[in-house]
């Protein structure tokens, strides 16, 4: 598609539509897709009611992964809540905080500090955040663009809890270490102490600049485990300053396809990885189906023109209604909306034709049509209630998340 800009109009044209608009418009936007890594990998409907009924996946990842129906629920609360939970909405936040609730309220490992099972490297997931966290909590917890891990071992001469920020494997990570003791079955009590980062390039290990000893009470703190799966892959912590902690030692596909996208590296590789191991499953035909879908990513760079990035819909929402009608809604700028509606229909197992031939600049109850209409196939290359795997125009590789619950 290209695009021209004079002082009073703007043309973009393709091979499959002309714009033309009398008016001068010629900002700049760009869209950052979110992380969400909370991704159920079975459906509920599809296990028994039994909350002692696991599920277990196998898949070139993960050497195996079990749950309950319980906490499949947790994870599937979780889905869509973007930042670790920096970005939740009140009803997102109220829905998790049910299933942690829930989860609490079951008999998991008892005393679970004296457990093997808390033992190890586990993934921060979803944490809450009051404005009393302390400082080493929000440097952590903050950080939304890397991984965040923390490592419990209590059964040693030198008990500890260590928290991680992972930058990539390339790069390396920055540790900060509290030596610990246990209180209780539940409690962990700690107190950080030292501080260092490791990068890869580096043949020794860089100080973190914080004077553990000058913030006194700040750098300490306990920790109660309120749930730990009988698989030893979940657990739930709450903090002394009132934060909630979701963790797990292992993610399962979908959440691991998500992290990768969430960092911009083999991401490809990741899709294509994982649209092979579903295809293992022998599951049905993909359906398009209804609701709001939030692009996360596409496999094209967006180019400097908005209305050209929203018109292929390389960003915003995408809507399926039914009826066969579907509609690009993309944000722009001070309550400004762009809005592109059109049809589909199916014309083969995986394969939908897809026509946008009704555009318009939104703001509030007015509208400023546009003419502009394109068509292309549209092909499902996975699709369940929660995420979408799809090649859209000019063959584009598009991946959505659901926003809203399933109809």
């Amino acid at each position: 598609m290209a695009l021209k800009v004079g002082p009073r109009n703007l043309v973009c044209q393709n091979q499959f539509n002309h714009i033309n608009l009398n008016v001068n418009l010629n900002p700049t936007f760009s869209f950052t897709p979110t992380t969400l890594r909370f991704i159920k990998f079975i459906k509920p409907s599809d296990i028994s009611h039994n909350r002692k009924t696991r599920i277990v996946s196998r898949s070139s990842l993960v050497e195996q992964i079990s749950f309950t129906e319980p906490e499949i629920s947790l994870i599937d609360a979780l889905i869509g809540v973007q930042g670790r939970g920096r970005s939740a909405s009140p009803q997102q936040l109220d829905a998790v905080e049910r299933a942690v609730r829930f989860l609490e309220g079951l008999e998991g490992v008892p005393n679970p500090t004296t457990s093997s099972l808390i033992e190890g490297r586990w993934q921060l997931m979803f944490t809450t955040r009051p404005g009393t966290a302390s400082p080493i909590q929000r440097t952590f917890v903050g950080i939304d663009i890397f991984s965040v891990f923390q490592e419990v071992y209590l059964r040693t001469n030198d008990p500890r809890v260590s928290n991680i920020v992972k930058f990539s494997d390339a790069l390396g990570e920055l540790r900060v270490e509290a030596v610990s003791s246990i209180e209780g079955g539940k409690r962990i009590l700690f107190q950080f102490d030292r501080a260092a980062f490791s990068f890869k390039f580096l043949p020794f290990k860089v100080p973190y600049p914080v004077p553990f000893r000058l913030l006194g009470d700040e750098a300490k703190g306990w920790l109660d485990t309120t749930y730990l799966s009988d698989s030893g892959n979940l657990r739930i912590s709450r903090g002394n300053k009132g934060t909630t902690f979701v963790l797990q030692k292992i993610s399962e596909p979908r959440q691991r396809l998500l992290s990768t996208i969430s960092t911009g590296i083999d991401v490809r590789e990741a899709i294509d990885e994982f649209i092979a191991l579903d295809q293992d499953k022998g599951k049905g035909e993909p359906e398009l189906q209804e609701g709001e879908w939030q692009m996360i990513w596409s496999s094209q760079t967006e180019t400097d023109s908005w209305i050209e990035n929203a018109a292929n819909g390389l960003m915003g929402k995408q809507i399926i209604q039914k009826n066969g009608r579907i509609k690009f809604l993309v944000d722009i700028l001070l309550g400004f909306k762009f809005s592109m509606n059109g049809t589909f229909v199916k014309s083969g197992t995986k394969t939908y034709d897809v026509t946008m031939d009704d555009a318009a600049i939104i703001g509030g109850p007015f509208g400023y049509p546009i003419e502009m209409k394109n068509k292309f196939d549209l092909v499902l290359l996975y699709s369940d209630e929660k995420i979408r795997i799809s090649q859209g125009y000019n063959k584009i590789l598009f991946v959505h998340i659901r926003l809203d619950g399933p109809k």
